[in-house]
């Protein structure tokens, strides 16, 4: 039997997805900056591969809301701006309320143990000096939810979206838009929704953690 015409491009979609990675990790930890030019060469010389697996990367992460290109103009890492930060927050709110909805009546109790504990460090770092901390590991935090949600459909776009979304909540204003007085109650209320295992409780209260109109 001759070998399958598709092999190649099964190991240089391996391979894109490993340069994306290395290049959204470093994004993520502020190893790359927001609105650092990104050179192919330099990326070449960084990551050792050929310039089309990065080029696919790039325009991946550029999906994901990670990185802006402009042809024959410039690559860079996103920027994030103030005028963005509150449409991305809503919309994660959007998106994880119906998450936890689904992950509530899923967790098993060391997963509840888990998410308590997260939830209970998180308020604990909501004061100004370290809320800094909280937002840039938002992506993993969502990530907890989305694990758990038993949903592939739904776990796939959060696996595409929150990146981009998270890493727009990156901006100096953050405190200023999202209080703590505000938000503070509504992570208890999801603290004891996931105790009580009532998932409209767990939605409610993430939606009303991410700023969305209340329900009357």
């Amino acid at each position: 039997m001759p070998v399958p015409s598709t092999q190649p491009a099964a190991e240089r979609k391996l391979l894109r997805d490993t340069v994306q990675d290395k290049i959204r990790d470093a994004i993520m930890d502020g190893t790359l900056e927001p609105g650092e030019r990104l050179n192919d060469d330099d990326l070449i010389a960084w990551l050792g591969v050929s310039r089309t697996p990065i080029r696919e990367a790039l325009a991946e992460l550029a999906r994901a809301g990670l990185i802006e290109m402009a042809p024959n103009r410039y690559t860079r890492v996103a920027a994030p701006s103030k005028d963005e930060m509150l449409d991305a927050f809503r919309t994660l709110g959007v998106i994880y309320g119906g998450v936890v909805r689904l992950a509530v009546p899923r967790f098993t109790a060391a997963e509840r143990k888990k998410i308590v504990a997260m939830l209970d460090d998180v308020a604990a770092r909501m004061d100004a000096q370290h809320q800094a901390e909280v937002v840039r590991e938002g992506s993993d935090l969502y990530g907890m939810w989305a694990d758990a949600c038993g949903n592939p459909s739904l776990a796939q776009l959060c696996r595409a979206t929150t990146d981009g979304l998270a890493f727009k909540l990156r901006v100096p204003e953050f405190a200023e838009l999202v209080p703590n007085e505000v938000v503070r109650p509504e992570l208890d209320d999801l603290k004891a929704a996931v105790l009580a295992e009532d998932p409209i409780a767990a939605e409610l209260a993430m939606e009303a953690i991410h700023l969305l109109p209340t329900r009357s």
